[in-house]
C-alpha cells in the first residue's frame, strides 16, 4: 500500500473517530482532533522506523514503543500528549477499526472458509499471547512510573 492511501485511510478513520467522539461522548472537537493527530503521528513515525530500520519488527512494536516513550516521564511533552488523547474514548476509536475489519474478513471469506477449524486455535493462542505480552508490559510500566 502506498503511503498516500495510507495517510488517506488514516485520515477518514480519524474524522470518523473526532466527529463520533464530539457526538457520542461530548469531547470538545479541537481537543479530540489534536489527540487524534498525535496518534497518528506516533503510527506513521511506527511505519517509518518499521519499513527503514535495518532490524525487522512489526509496525505495531515500533508504534507501541514510540507510544510508551511519547508518554513516559522522560518525554518533555508527556504531559501535552497524554492531555489530549485522554479526550478520545476508546468506543469511538475502536467503533472505525472494527468496521474495517469486518470488511476485510468479508472480503476473504471464501479464502477464511477454506482455512479449517485450526483457524481459530491459532487465533486463540494469538489473541491469549497479545493479551498476556500487553499486560506483562502494562505492569512493568506500572511499577516502573510508581503507580502500583
Amino acid at each position: 500500500m502506498k503511503w498516500a492511501e495510507t495517510v488517506a485511510i488514516f485520515a477518514v478513520t480519524g474524522i470518523i473517530t473526532v466527529v463520533g467522539n464530539t457526538v457520542g461522548y461530548q469531547q470538545p472537537l479541537a481537543m479530540a482532533a489534536a489527540g487524534y493527530l498525535f496518534l497518528l503521528v506516533i503510527t506513521l513515525l511506527g511505519m517509518v522506523l518499521a519499513r527503514y530500520l535495518p532490524v525487522k519488527m512489526p509496525i505495531v512494536f515500533w508504534s507501541s514503543l514510540l507510544a510508551v516513550l511519547s508518554t513516559s516521564p522522560i518525554s518533555p511533552w508527556a504531559s501535552i500528549i497524554i492531555e489530549y488523547t485522554s479526550k478520545l474514548e476508546f468506543m469511538a476509536l475502536a467503533t472505525p477499526i472494527l468496521a474495517y475489519a469486518g470488511l476485510a474478513v468479508g472480503k476473504d471469506l471464501p479464502l477464511f472458509k477454506n482455512m479449517s477449524w485450526r483457524i481459530i486455535v491459532v487465533a486463540l493462542f494469538v489473541y491469549t499471547g497479545t493479551f498476556v505480552c500487553a499486560t506483562m508490559i502494562a505492569q512493568v510500566m506500572l511499577k516502573v512510573e510508581g503507580l502500583i
